[in-house]
């Protein structure tokens, strides 16, 4: 069995964890409140280490991804050249001479958009990053869909559903980063993670979606992704604590464009109910089968995803005090009530190679 079509772990099951800064992890066992804490202190030697080792490695996840710009993506255009026959001079054989250009031909495709699914439309290819992600609350809000469009890449446009796109912040943890091959990444592997994302579509009719922003509790993946990917992580302290139903996310931003004083920051508490039956917007919202970037070369991408089927639940949010959706453009929303909230206790997901967008 694949392992993104087996259950995630619960590691907020019957336990509290605490990790204090950068130094080192005390996991606590008994009852009470159950809490994952990640603080972060650079002052310790062991933020340096853990920030190298990823970076030797995302070169080669960088190539495996295809991301370094190695491998040219394959053109829909064909090459016309003309060629002319000279004259036979002074007894020489004739000669191709290259005559001007044609006009390339232009390809009329209407590509439909693909249907939204509760599992992956297609193969992801072999694996080139696994992960787990626990304890999700997806908090939407639906929009015009001329405020998303100018964030998107180039080549990819607004998903919408019956005329309305949405914005989402879905505060989680991330749990057992690792590559194709061996373990997880230790220590720098599981983090809590924020991120503020709107949804898309491509040329070819894939739906997916378009980060925003992302933040993550530790540095080391933070650089990792920015340096690699071009992704737009963050480095925060952030924590996220669990009382038996009641859920308590905490974010703040260190870097870049973080400071004690005027931080951007996010407190999302939310109160999480029975299962829902996953319907037109659930899925939506969701059943997401790939991410749309733009390279460090400004080249559109599309990099596939697969894993389990959403398991759903009802949440409410109890409290909600955020400047995450501000920073992204979308200071409005927050004043206002979520139009959806869910939760997930996970699934665990790989991403396969990327693809032209």
């Amino acid at each position: 069995m694949d392992r993104w079509q087996r259950a995630p772990p619960d590691v907020l099951r019957n336990a509290e964890w605490r990790d204090e800064g950068a130094f080192g992890t005390e996991r606590r066992w008994g009852r009470g409140p159950r809490r994952f804490r990640l603080a972060n202190d650079h002052h310790h030697l062991l933020t340096i280490l853990t920030t190298l080792a990823p970076l030797v490695a995302a070169r080669w996840l960088e190539v495996a991804a295809g991301l370094d710009g190695r491998r040219a993506p394959a053109s829909l255009s064909v090459q016309v050249a003309r060629m002319q026959e000279a004259p036979p001079q002074g007894g020489l054989s004739p000669r191709a001479v290259p005559g001007p250009p044609e006009p390339r031909p232009t390809l009329a495709v209407m590509v439909d958009v693909e249907p939204v699914t509760a599992l992956t439309p297609r193969p992801v290819g072999r694996a080139v990053l696994r992960q787990d992600w626990l304890t999700l609350t997806f908090l939407h809000w639906a929009v015009d869909p001329g405020r998303v469009a100018p964030l998107l890449p180039a080549g990819v446009r607004p998903d919408v559903l019956d005329g309305r796109t949405y914005v989402g912040l879905v505060p989680f943890l991330m749990h057992d980063v690792a590559g194709p091959l061996g373990p997880p990444v230790p220590y720098a592997g599981t983090f809590c993670e924020t991120n503020v994302r709107v949804y898309s579509v491509d040329a070819a009719g894939r739906r997916g979606v378009v980060f925003l922003s992302l933040d993550a509790s530790r540095l080391a993946p933070v650089l990792t992704a920015r340096w690699a990917f071009a992704m737009p992580y963050l480095w925060s302290r952030m924590s996220l604590a669990r009382d038996g139903d009641s859920l308590a996310y905490r974010c703040r931003r260190l870097w870049p464009g973080g400071s004690r004083v005027g931080a951007t920051r996010s407190a999302v508490d939310v109160r999480v109910g029975g299962p829902v039956t996953a319907g037109p917007v659930e899925r939506f919202l969701t059943a997401r089968w790939g991410l749309h970037l733009t390279d460090r070369r400004g080249r559109s991408r599309y990099w596939p995803n697969a894993h389990a089927e959403w398991p759903l639940r009802a949440a409410e949010v109890t409290r909600l005090d955020d400047g995450l959706l501000a920073a992204a453009g979308f200071a409005d929303l927050a004043a206002r009530p979520p139009d959806s909230v869910l939760y997930s206790p996970g699934v665990s997901a790989v991403f396969g190679p990327h693809v032209p967008a």
